[in-house]
């Protein structure tokens, strides 16, 4: 049975952002409908006490697959030329249960995890939100614009992150790339002043952005804390917002923006409204006031990257690009 494997390069060329946001809001979609099979993350801190391998089982019944990503998160990372995020995902099918793909999980985490909140600010930001403002400048921050750029008409764009002189890099790189003016501003509170939309892809583990800064009708997209101690956003915001999951069983277990406001007696957990497939099918209520502040708390979940995997291998057929090798499928000694 051939097998594709791609590697980080062959992974950016076969998922590109657009396509890959249709694909995260029909995996959202078939499990709101009950179409997945989707456990929470594993995780496993390793024995520098600060790395953890996670693993992430799934299934979509709508797409005929089954797979795994496993998955090492080492903040060491942080400020050398290799991700924080390094691992494979392997898609099975579900006829025969067989290996069908092999690809690289720094790459598929890179553009999915923004192509989820492309779906999100798609769903949820006011249709004329055109002021941008991005907290961070690492990997998902790269990802972010891209997915930002290509579902709302944006105009103005103001960035901070610490340092600065790598703020102003990635602000020069990105503005040759898009052919657009990004702004870097000394501070969270400047960049996010009167912003239509923000991202906040940091690796903090303490608030970066505070309720008080935030203007009326904001879309917000939290994506860099995924544990329960961890939080890049106040308890003021995270109470004043609607929040939205993209799994709620997830964000009751994982994310220290919801429970940490909920051990506070701030909230409870009917303050998460729905989930952006609950909301994409109608079955959860979105925006409803332009003044309103939505908030879509993202923490990654299996199917996305299953979705995305699935999308390269269908490509990947299409154009015979990728390398696909003989591995298995056969009874073990059979001519």
């Amino acid at each position: 049975m051939p097998v594709l494997i791609a590697n980080q390069e062959q992974v950016t060329e076969l998922l590109p952002m657009k396509e890959c946001i249709t694909a995260m809001e029909d995996a959202l979609r078939m499990l709101a409908k009950g179409d997945a099979i989707l456990p929470l993350r594993t995780r496993m801190l390793l024995a520098d006490g600060q790395s953890i391998m996670g693993l992430m089982p799934s299934c979509l019944m709508g797409i005929h697959s089954a797979g795994v990503k496993v998955i090492t998160i080492f903040p060491a990372n942080l400020g050398t030329e290799y991700d924080l995020h390094q691992g494979v995902v392997l898609l099975f099918d579900t006829e025969r249960r067989l290996l069908r793909a092999i690809v690289d999980a720094s790459a598929v985490t890179a553009i999915r995890t923004a192509a989820v909140s492309g779906v999100a600010t798609r769903l949820l930001a006011r249709p004329d939100a055109h002021d941008l403002a991005i907290i961070g400048a690492g990997t998902q921050a790269r990802t972010h614009l891209e997915a930002m750029l290509g579902v709302r008409d944006i105009r103005r764009i103001r960035l901070f992150s610490l340092p600065q002189d790598a703020a102003r890099v990635f602000a020069a790189r990105e503005s040759e790339r898009h052919g657009i003016n990004m702004e870097v501003m000394d501070s969270a509170e400047t960049a996010v002043q009167g912003a239509d939309i923000i991202c906040t892809v940091t690796t903090s583990r303490e608030p970066v952005l505070l309720g008080r800064w935030v203007t009326p009708g904001t879309h917000i997209n939290a994506v860099g804390a995924c544990s329960p101690a961890d939080r890049e956003l106040d308890t003021e915001l995270v109470a004043n917002s609607r929040l939205y999951a993209d799994r709620r069983e997830a964000m009751l277990a994982e994310s220290g923006e919801f429970l940490i406001p909920r051990a506070e007696g701030v909230i409870g957990d009917n303050h998460i409204v729905g989930e952006l497939g609950e909301v994409s099918l109608g079955k959860a209520p979105g925006r409803t006031a332009s003044d309103q502040i939505t908030l879509f708390k993202s923490l990654g979940v299996a199917i996305e990257d299953l979705a995305a995997t699935h999308l390269i291998m269908t490509k990947a057929q299409q154009s015979g690009k990728g390398t696909w090798i003989e591995m298995g499928g056969r009874h073990y000694g059979s001519e």
